[in-house]
């Protein structure tokens, strides 16, 4: 065949080159690489015959023959570097002509007779197919070295292109077999070619080769010192490239990604386990004490102003408050960073590093007590609640006959849930001034709280002014939001000193209006009853109502509340009706009383506490129930009249009910039911 049909057949692909055989009547092509089929048809052409290659096998005991070359051997890069390692291992002739002509002389000979021979010690069964660049500058007769180049250039290039699935993958298979019998001589040629290695370093860097993998793949045994590139770690075989599952799990993005979810999950079991009391050195704090409240349940701040939110509040991370046992209503004390200017507001960033509030760097106090003590405290929820057993006395002074009618009328325990029901200018008010000063008075181991939704800032100053307690307010120039907001956080309050053990009293002025904020605030359900009141709108407030108990092994809760009536609103009704039934104590205020100026206007009948056999006497329970009977009789303002008229005239209640009990009236009720 001539150099232009040679060059033809090395440019076609291989199904053209299959089907050109086919022409030319050979068979049994299949499975035969491009090399194969080159010579196939040169053999043809020649008329000589073509012998299929055959596989050798190995025996038991030997070490695995030699895998077939990749035709990835016969890129550009790789004609190169053999050129230059044939140079090398060459010992006869000039080192630029092997170096051009990529020939090496004992090849030469191997191949010299034709097709490529079987040697005995199992090499490849391809050196033919794998010499062809050699054979082709040899044998063609080019004119010069330059044209010999670019002609095997011009062909690597076409061959390059020309690959297909089916040799990347029969290359793979058969360099695992190559790769054992290469580790069987590695040692020995390691040995034999380190003048080699040293004399090709610059070759090798500038061919992007590695020292090692040089020295270990020039084969000395028959393979003609070219240069298998799937004997270099894997790295240029084009199969393992593609998988990268199948190398060693080195290059596997599952791996890398699982060992950064591992790390990741280091981190996050590390930041778990840091003590977050504790301080760096060589950092200024601030004490800093509030109340915790915890927002959605992801969010956590210490409100330094009260019990509203203000730009001095103090981030919590979440996993502070679960690690240091704290609950909202906590009153926390702790330390914040100090700023280099002095300042404790943190800087402000931009996008995520933003910082609006300074963070808390440790925990001194819950409640009073250590963050360990803390995390044993028994949750308010699982508290045994009772009637109330214990009385609160409200009886102060001759002079103040409110507190003494309340006492005869609605005695009052620790642990009461009670109602104040009152229209408009009824003296509510005052009659919660009275029973805050009372209870601070008589009860000082009490704890009392007093809570105003919704009203006047005067009447905040004055409850400020006038009691001796803790007073919680948001007046009717905030938001909706804002009252229920303090409302909740104040009961919360309050159950945290109810789990410490403590007794508190709480005023809430009035149940009503906290039922407006939460029927304006929260989303509409789509269920409104009369007035526009949503369902779900009374579910709030009877929470905060129902936190009133008197706890079984000590600490009581009691809430007096007041609701309007009267006020002509439909909602305001439909508010009262819900929590009518929820209370165990009522005083109910009437408006013709307070019209004809007497106080306090407390309707007598309806008026009352449930089991108050709890917490009167059984002698001052059997004068109340004669004092009850009498003033049945009467209507509402003649009863009041008659009581305070009588309470006057005596000192104190004592007094008052054993000037009953002795009088003609008492007497004769007494011997009837004897």
């Amino acid at each position: 065949m001539t150099d232009t049909d040679t060059n033809n057949l090395a440019a076609m692909r291989i199904p053209g080159l299959k089907a050109l055989a086919a022409e030319k009547g050979i068979r049994g092509l299949s499975g035969l690489r491009k090399g194969d089929i080159i010579a196939a048809i040169q053999a043809a052409d020649a008329g000589q015959p073509y012998s299929r290659p055959r596989r050798s096998t190995r025996k038991a005991g030997e070490p695995k023959a030699e895998s077939h070359h990749s035709d990835n051997s016969e890129s550009p890069n790789s004609d190169s570097f053999n050129a230059g390692s044939s140079a090398n291992n060459d010992g006869h002739g000039s080192g630029s002509d092997n170096r051009h002509n990529g020939i090496d002389d004992r090849r030469g000979d191997e191949h010299s007779g034709g097709s490529g021979s079987h040697s005995d010690s199992g090499s490849d069964n391809d050196n033919g197919r794998d010499n062809d660049d050699s054979d082709d500058s040899r044998h063609h007769g080019y004119k010069s070295r330059s044209q010999a180049r670019r002609a095997r250039r011009h062909r690597a290039r076409h061959n390059g292109h020309s690959n297909d699935g089916d040799d990347r993958n029969s290359s793979s298979r058969d360099s695992s077999d190559d790769s054992d019998d290469n580790n069987s001589r590695r040692d020995d040629d390691r040995n034999n070619n380190n003048d080699h290695r040293r004399s090709n370093d610059d070759r090798d860097d500038r061919y992007g080769h590695n020292d090692d993998n040089f020295g270990d793949n020039n084969d000395h045994n028959g393979r003609g010192g070219r240069n298998n590139q799937d004997h270099r770690g894997g790295r240029n075989n084009r199969n393992d490239r593609d998988n990268r599952n199948d190398r060693g799990g080195r290059n596997n993005r599952n791996d890398r990604n699982n060992r950064g979810n591992r790390r990741n999950r280091r981190n996050r079991d590390n930041r778990d386990n840091q003590n977050p009391n504790q301080l760096r050195e060589g950092e200024t704090f601030q004490p800093i004490a509030g109340i915790l409240d915890v927002v959605d349940n992801n969010t956590a701040f210490i409100r330094t102003s009260g019990y509203q939110s203000g730009p001095n509040d103090v981030y919590v991370s979440m996993n502070m408050v679960r690690s240091q046992g704290m609950r909202r209503g906590d009153a926390v004390t702790g330390q914040i960073k100090v700023r280099e200017d002095g300042s404790s507001r943190p800087q402000h960033g931009r996008g995520r590093n933003r910082q609006k509030f300074a963070p808390l760097a440790r925990v001194d106090t819950v409640n009073g007590m250590t963050p360990e003590e803390a995390k044993a405290r028994p949750e308010f929820a699982k508290l045994t609640p009772l009637y109330p057993n214990q009385r609160l006395r409200l009886e102060t002074d001759q002079k103040k006959l409110t507190t003494r009618v309340i006492d005869l009328i609605m005695p009052i325990g620790k642990g009461q849930r009670a109602l104040i029901v009152s229209p408009p200018k009824a003296g509510k008010t005052t009659i919660l001034q009275d029973v805050a000063n009372a209870i601070t008075t008589n009860n000082q181991e009490c704890y009392l709280m007093v809570v105003l939704v919704d009203e006047r800032p005067e009447e905040v100053t004055d409850m400020q002014r006038s009691v001796n307690g803790e007073v919680i307010a948001s007046t009717f120039d905030r938001p909706p939001s804002e009252h229920t907001t303090v409302a909740e956080l104040a009961i919360e309050r309050a159950k945290r000193l109810v789990e410490a053990g403590q007794d508190v009293v709480m005023l809430l002025d009035s149940i009503t209006r906290l039922g407006r904020a939460y029927n304006n605030s929260s989303p509409a359900s789509g269920r409104i009853l009369s007035g526009g009141v949503d369902s779900n709108a009374l579910y709030p407030p009877k929470r905060f109502l129902g936190a009133a108990r008197n706890i079984e092994n000590g600490g009581s809760l009691t809430i007096i509340a007041t609701a309007m009536v009267e006020t002509g609103s439909a909602g305001d009704t439909v508010i009262f009706e819900e929590f009518k039934g929820t209370g165990n104590a009522e005083l109910k205020l009437d408006r013709k009383i307070s019209e004809r100026r007497v106080f306090p206007a407390v309707d007598v009948n309806p008026s009352g506490t449930r089991k108050d056999e709890l917490l009167l006497a059984p002698d001052e329970a059997r004068v109340m129930h004669k004092l009850r009977r009498i003033l049945s009789a009467l209507d509402p303002q003649q009863a009041i009249d008659l009581l305070i008229k009588q309470l006057r005239k005596t000192k104190n209640n004592g007094e008052f009910l054993m000037q009953i009990a002795s009088s003609a009236p008492m007497s004769v009720p007494d011997d009837d039911d004897e």
